[in-house]
């Protein structure tokens, strides 16, 4: 790894989504990526958002769109998720297990960055294959569907496991649940180079502040 700069990105999933673009220039100044999760009923227990979404999101915002996909059979939305103005797309390598190559490849074929994820009870070697031919790790530090949980600090084993089968020392290796001012420091002495934080963020008195207390 070498020493990138933290990469903070909010996830909207606790933003106002009745004033959604208020709250994504909230956070505009203090950031460079914008989080959205994507869940769909089944991969996980809760209805999020879709492509309509990431759409006007694109429209209202230049930062750069960090979409998690956390849906069953991911490949069949990507070209959708793409067009709509995802920069990197992130896949669950739970939802794809045959089609992880594929998934990646029509992520690439897109000219999309490539994100591959893993739940708290995936262990890190089962996507050691995978490691090398995306651009983000992202290690769920709770189980997905819902904000607001508390961080699972076990899952940062995973960290040395990940970097010890990275050949490549650009790869952005990122957390995402339960991050606030003190697990961020946790995760980050460990080599983790990317925090997602939603509620910690987005409740904060001020954002500013709270962003610059996660470094």
């Amino acid at each position: 790894m070498t020493n990138q700069k933290i990469i903070i990105s909010p996830s909207i999933l606790s933003a106002d989504f009745a004033d959604l673009k208020t709250d994504i220039k909230k956070v505009e100044p203090y950031v460079d990526w914008l989080h959205i999760d994507v869940m769909d009923g089944h991969f996980v227990p809760n209805i999020s958002i879709g492509v309509p979404v990431v759409k006007s999101i694109r429209k209202a915002t230049n930062l750069f769109l960090d979409t998690h996909l956390m849906i069953e059979n991911p490949i069949r939305y990507i070209d959708a998720f793409a067009e709509a103005g995802s920069d990197l797309i992130t896949f669950h390598y739970e939802a794809t297990k045959e089609d992880t190559i594929k998934t990646i490849e029509k992520i690439k074929a897109n000219n999309k960055k490539v994100g591959i994820s893993i739940k708290p009870k995936t262990p890190a070697q089962d996507i050691k294959d995978f490691i090398n031919m995306v651009d983000l790790v992202l290690i769920m530090t709770v189980e997905p569907g819902f904000g607001g949980q508390k961080f699972m600090e076990e899952c940062i084993e995973k960290v040395s496991i990940i970097k010890e089968y990275s050949k490549n020392p650009n790869l952005i290796i990122q957390v995402d649940g339960g991050i606030n001012d003190i697990t961020s420091k946790i995760c980050t002495k460990t080599g983790v180079n990317s925090l997602v934080a939603g509620s910690y963020i987005y409740k904060a008195e001020n954002i500013k502040t709270a962003i610059e207390k996660l470094f």
